[in-house]
């Protein structure tokens, strides 16, 4: 691996998440030589990937864990509803395309599915999910890299790219102390975004970033991504752009993962520190919006919401990893959550005269709605009236950045000058905000990252070999 001084590789795989495992073990199949750079530690590894659970996967009829059928056009309007039309059609469509054959060739390289959760998700048509979750899909790559014979190198951070033209010469990186420079004829940047990157995050966001919790990994930095920018490579989308949670706010400030999300605001009501609602909290299924609520909760003082729900929502949706507070009277959570219990109080009351029965049915988009009421909710209003009450606090969880590199259809990094770099394709999260110019569709970024990895490997591999 790194011990090979003057070895140049077939490709080289920047990155060691699902994106960087997919092209790796689409290069090496291809009969190149491959080493994969991942700067976490073994325990570490995979990247946000770890956190994952499920893949959104465009089916005809039935397959495998899938039921019914999930056709490309209705994907495609599924994303173009949440991106508001900030998403590269023809590369959203191919992404959408390459899911219908990504379950067996998964399944081939050691991946098992199960069957969907109930609850609030909605996915059984849609998602086909990982059993053992992310951790499980990973390790599972990671095998079958070793199985092939992909070299990796963990605990190894690039530190620096030279480009001679447009083409990438030498990657310089940093692995126990000391500094050497790789060389390959094929280069696969599957690094992720920036969103551990506290500071860049304060660049973007200003004083408010101070309270967003990262929810993945705290090795994504986005030094490769900024290295490459600075070379020259035309970026998409931008710093403010991401896949932003609303998470409980009790959460770690790295890594807390997917069990910190909080699934209970389509069955309640949200307010800001000052007990104001300030959003439909049943836009549309939670699968579809639950990624605005992040961005929401920023934009309120203090960079805070609370989630609230009574006696009835109980047992409707996924619990996250900590309890909810409870309190037998609106006024006594008010006092627990710090919040003015008259102007709380007022809130409900507001909202309970404005609810409009019909028959409540979280699995479809019902008539339970409020009327007159700014801003109002559009389905699954109920009101607040059946004690306990209870709250889950919540902030801004970054899940991953959308600033990155452009590509085209073989996965080429563009550069600034229009043409493609000569030697380096991207995937996953670098390159997402070419898709999701904003927004979030439950599972989608797995699709991304197995679509254009898949598809970076095979062409840098053909690169390297031509």
């Amino acid at each position: 691996m790194l011990t090979e001084p003057g070895r140049t590789w077939d490709v080289l795989v920047l990155g060691g998440g699902n994106a960087a495992l997919c092209a790796a073990i689409a290069a090496r199949e291809a009969g190149a030589s491959v080493l994969m750079l991942e700067c976490a530690p073994p325990v570490y590894r995979g990247g946000n990937s770890r956190h994952t659970r499920n893949m959104r996967t465009m089916h005809d009829g039935p397959l495998e864990v899938l039921t019914d059928a999930y056709p490309e056009e209705e994907y495609w309007q599924d994303l173009l509803k949440v991106t508001g039309g900030l998403t590269d059609e023809r590369l959203a469509r191919m992404t959408i395309r390459g899911t219908a054959s990504h379950v067996p060739w998964m399944k081939r390289h050691g991946v098992r599915f199960q069957a969907p959760l109930g609850g609030t998700l909605h996915l059984s048509r849609t998602n086909a999910f990982f059993l053992g979750g992310g951790k499980a899909l990973v390790n599972a790559y990671y095998r079958a890299a070793a199985a092939l014979g992909v070299s990796i190198a963990y605990d190894t951070e690039v530190v620096d790219l030279a480009f001679e033209g447009p083409r990438l010469a030498a990657v310089t990186v940093e692995h126990g102390g000391e500094r050497r420079a790789l060389r390959a004829r094929a280069v696969v940047v599957a690094a992720g975004g920036f969103e551990s990157n506290l500071e860049w995050l304060r660049e973007a966001w200003g004083p408010p970033a101070e309270n967003f919790i990262v929810r993945g990994t705290p090795y994504n930095r986005g030094r490769v991504l900024k290295l490459l920018l600075a070379a020259g490579a035309r970026p998409v989308s931008d710093a403010t752009q991401g896949h932003c949670v609303a998470i409980d706010a009790r959460s770690p400030r790295y890594d807390g993962g997917i069990v910190t999300r909080v699934d209970a605001v389509s069955l309640g009501i949200v307010v800001n520190r000052d007990a104001q609602r300030f959003y439909d909290e049943g836009e549309d299924f939670w699968p579809k919006r639950y990624a605005i609520w992040g961005r929401l909760v920023a934009a309120q003082p203090g960079q805070i919401g609370y989630a609230l729900i009574d006696a009835k929502a109980m047992g409707r949706f996924m619990p996250p990893v900590f309890p909810p507070e409870r309190a037998p009277s609106l006024r006594e959570l008010a006092g627990k959550l710090g919040l003015d219990p008259d102007a709380l109080e007022a809130t409900v009351a507001r909202f309970n005269a404005a609810v409009r029965p019909g028959t409540f049915d979280h699995t479809v988009q019902d008539d339970c709605r409020t009327e007159g009421l700014e801003p109002p909710k559009t389905h699954w209003a109920r009101a607040l009236d059946t004690p306990p009450y209870y709250a889950y606090p919540l902030r801004p969880g970054i899940t991953f950045t959308y600033l990155g590199v452009a590509v085209d259809e073989k996965a080429r990094m563009q550069l600034d000058n229009g043409k493609p770099a000569a030697n380096v394709w991207a995937a996953g999260e670098i390159m997402a905000g070419n898709i999701l110019g904003k927004g979030y569709l439950a599972g989608i970024g797995l699709a991304i990252g197995t679509t254009f990895g898949r598809i970076a490997g095979e062409e840098a591999a053909a690169h390297a070999l031509a």
